[in-house]
C-alpha cells in the first residue's frame, strides 16, 4: 500500500536517491541538491513536501514553496518544484497522488495560485495553464518559455497582481529555469 506523508529532514539521503534515480544525467545532480535543500528551507511562509512511501521504502517526491512579488515582498503563491517518482514504481499515479495532495492542502491554506516550470502535457492535466502565468515573470530567464504555467486554486479571492517573481533561496539559482 502506498502512502502519502510529509517530507522530514531525516528523509533527506532517500529524497536525493529518487531524484537521482528519477531524472536524466544532465539534470540529476541539481535537482537532487534542490529536493534536499528545500527540505531546510526557512521561510515564513512555509515551504512544504510530501513523500509517497510503499513498504518503508520511499518511491515519489514533490516540493511546494512560496513565491513572492520583488516589488512590495508579498507572498504570491507557491510554485510546484521539484517532482520525481522512482523510474520503479511511475506510471502508477504517484505523481499525481502527490500533486493532488500538495494542491488539496494549498487550496485548504486558501492560496489562490501555483506555478509550475515543466512539461505542459502532464501539468495540464491537472489544470495548470500557460496562459495564466504569463503575467507573472519568473525570477530569470526560461530555457523553455512555454513550460511555465499557472493554476487558479480559488474563484473566491482575486488572483495576485502580476509581477516579477522571486522565490526561496534554493530556487533562485538561475541553473534550474
Amino acid at each position: 500500500m502506498i502512502q502519502t506523508r510529509q517530507a522530514q529532514l531525516h528523509d533527506r539521503d532517500r529524497v536525493r536517491d529518487i531524484h537521482l534515480a528519477a531524472f536524466p544525467d544532465a539534470e540529476r545532480k541539481a535537482v537532487a541538491e534542490l529536493a534536499v535543500n528545500l527540505l531546510a528551507e526557512q521561510k515564513t511562509t512555509e515551504t512544504f513536501a510530501l513523500v509517497a512511501e510503499a513498504d518503508g521504502n520511499l518511491i515519489g517526491h514533490v516540493v511546494f514553496s512560496p513565491v513572492m512579488c520583488v516589488d512590495t515582498g508579498n507572498d504570491l503563491g507557491y510554485i510546484l518544484a521539484p517532482l520525481a517518482v522512482h523510474p520503479t514504481y511511475q506510471k502508477r499515479g504517484i505523481g499525481t497522488n502527490l500533486i493532488e495532495a500538495g494542491i488539496k492542502r494549498l487550496s485548504d491554506l486558501g492560496v489562490s495560485i501555483v506555478f509550475v516550470y515543466g512539461d505542459p502535457n502532464y501539468y495540464g492535466r491537472f489544470g495548470f495553464d500557460a496562459d495564466l502565468a504569463t503575467e507573472y515573470v519568473p525570477p530569470y530567464q526560461l530555457q523553455y518559455e512555454f513550460g511555465w504555467q499557472a493554476k487558479r486554486l480559488t474563484d473566491i479571492q482575486g488572483l495576485p497582481s502580476p509581477g516579477k517573481l522571486t522565490c526561496v533561496d534554493s530556487l533562485m539559482e538561475p541553473q534550474l529555469w
